[in-house]
């Protein structure tokens, strides 16, 4: 993007500690773990704080409070952990250059601000911090959180242990290459709104505070290699699973975790005697859970490189996505994507297990794991991705087991008629249980997805669903179950954050209205509720329909 199209902005990221290693890849030197690295350019690439200081002197973490000597003697505390388990940078100059054996760098904001615009803001990422939702309305808020204004200055500290604020897009870094440091304000908000989405589906995610507009121009970086930096990994796996899986070191032989890879004649796997053997399971494990989310929401991250996966299981980076509109097996929102979809909907679940495979090889090579276990690892990905997939997809069309032939037949339907994927699925719980309706009477309920459609299409559709109200009358039946709309309707959102609304909100903030971001802010926190008068916002985009019906 041209630097006259696009505003620098300023994102405050709630971060739970550590949520993002790399996840260990062989250019960890490059991509440190503590340091929000400009390399994507507005705010598409996370990095979260240890259980230590940021980056940045002026800041520290956690919880708002007004005592600063208690927070400060805490934020000491932190400091003096973070420095005593991983290596730091010891230079502070923000000159670009590959920071070799080291896990962090400290640097200061360096974004020069002199008007500051406090964009959106999350009350429930505040409650999370205990910040009262008033601080928003101080008239030194955005320069506090534009980096131009201490923390200290402001008599607001940070006390947590639990969790991190890391404030990203406020200048050069070791890492920014030959960018100047700054986010976008068209991904920045993007990102910001998405992950707020995501979290209101109940998928897990890094999430915002606020966003701050800086009011300045913003440059691009050139693409830039990192170089391996083996010895480092086991330092970062220890201090990953010391604070976040803290489980697999308390593992003893009686938790019965001696397993066999799936293949005859293998080796036992045991997952008591190696701690990287049980981790590289649980990230496994993690990971497959988070995509069979994004399979069942319909949503498409777009760039799915190693670097933008997260050993919690986590949303980040959040840069070309989206949500499907009509469906659309082979879609990508990435447009260099295009040519190959290699990041394509239907292709996610396979690049999260070559992803994984490339973290176990990364283990492997720092001797930490042997050949069986990072097989296991991956046998484990796949089990695990199967089982959240078809277990969430079973609650969405409100069965009681999975029905493979059934939901196949269902999305070679979805996909030949190019089906609203969100809509579909929502107005699915408003056919009523009932094997007696007319041929001619049940599509009716799903005439707003299936508008213009030929007989013979009509036909298809029909037979689905008789077949499907006989799989659904059985259930009930069989069960005394009641209350199936709103079971469906709990797990088959009414609104996701389409890319044409969110380009609506971008364009109207890039004329300095903030309006409509904050009103989208406001409904993908509740994407599950009817929310009465904005029925819109669960549209097809005009274009969407027009390729669809011609």
């Amino acid at each position: 993007m041209p630097p006259e199209d696009s505003l620098a902005l300023l994102l405050v990221l709630l971060l739970f500690l550590f949520n993002f290693l790399c996840p260990l890849r062989l250019d960890l030197s490059v991509h440190s773990p503590l340091v929000a690295s400009e390399s994507v350019i507005g705010c598409t690439e996370m990095r979260s704080p240890a259980s230590g200081e940021t980056p940045s002197p002026d800041w520290r973490w956690g919880r708002w409070a007004k005592q600063e000597g208690a927070a400060e003697a805490r934020g000491a505390k932190l400091g003096s952990l973070l420095r005593a388990e991983l290596p730091g940078d010891p230079r502070t100059d923000t000159i670009p250059r590959q920071v070799l054996h080291a896990c962090y760098s400290r640097v200061s904001p360096s974004a020069k601000v002199e008007n500051p615009e406090l964009v959106a803001w999350s009350e429930s990422v505040a409650e999370l911090l205990d910040l009262d939702p008033k601080e928003f309305m101080r008239p030194d808020f955005p320069r506090i959180f534009a980096g131009a204004l201490p923390l200290k200055e402001g008599a607001m500290v940070v006390t947590s242990l639990d969790s991190g604020l890391l404030l990203k897009g406020a200048g050069k870094t070791p890492y920014s290459r030959f960018a100047d440091g700054l986010a976008v304000l068209c991904s920045s908000i993007r990102e910001f709104l998405c992950s707020e989405a995501m979290n209101g589906l109940g998928i897990p995610t890094t999430r915002a505070l606020c966003l701050v507009a800086t009011s300045k121009f913003v440059t691009r970086d050139m693409f830039y290699e990192g170089k391996e930096d083996l010895d480092i990994v086991r330092i970062l796996a220890d201090y990953t699973i010391r604070h976040h899986f803290p489980q697999i070191e308390k593992m003893t032989k009686s938790d019965k975790l001696s397993l066999e890879v799936g293949v005859e004649g293998s080796s036992v796997v045991d997952l008591t005697s190696n701690k990287y053997a049980a981790w590289s399971v649980e990230v496994a494990e993690h990971t497959a859970s988070l995509i069979a989310s994004w399979q069942g929401v319909g949503f498409t991250h777009g760039v799915l490189n190693t670097d933008n996966m997260s050993v919690l299981g986590l949303s980040i980076d959040y840069g070309p996505f989206g949500f499907l509109d009509a469906f659309d097996p082979r879609y990508t929102p990435n447009t260099t994507d295009l040519p190959w979809r290699r990041y394509c909907f239907a292709n996610q679940p396979d690049i999260g297990l070559w992803n994984i495979g490339q973290f176990t090889a990364t283990l492997s090579a720092a001797q930490l794991i042997n050949n069986d276990e990072a097989n296991y690892a991956m046998e484990r990905y796949a089990n695990k991705f199967m089982d959240e997939y078809q277990s969430i997809m079973t609650r969405k069309l409100g069965l009681s087991k999975y029905n493979q032939q059934l939901i196949s037949d269902l999305l070679n339907n979805m996909a030949t008629d190019k089906v609203d994927y969100t809509n579909f699925f929502r107005l699915l719980s408003s056919i009523k249980a009932d094997t007696s309706i007319p041929n001619n009477e049940l599509l009716v309920p799903l005439k707003a997805v299936l508008p213009d459609i030929s007989q013979e299409r009509k036909e298809a559709w029909t037979s689905w669903v008789k077949t499907y109200l006989e799989e659904v009358c059985w259930f009930l039946m069989a069960s005394r179950t009641k209350g199936r709309k709103a079971a469906m309707d709990s797990v088959n959102p009414k609104y996701v954050l389409r890319n044409h609304l969110c380009q609506r909100a971008i364009d109207a903030a890039e004329q300095g209205d903030y309006s409509e971001v904050r009103r989208l802010l406001e409904l993908v926190e509740k994407p599950y509720d009817e929310q009465p008068r904005m029925e819109k916002y669960a549209e097809l985009p005009p274009e969407v329909v027009f390729q669809a019906r011609f």
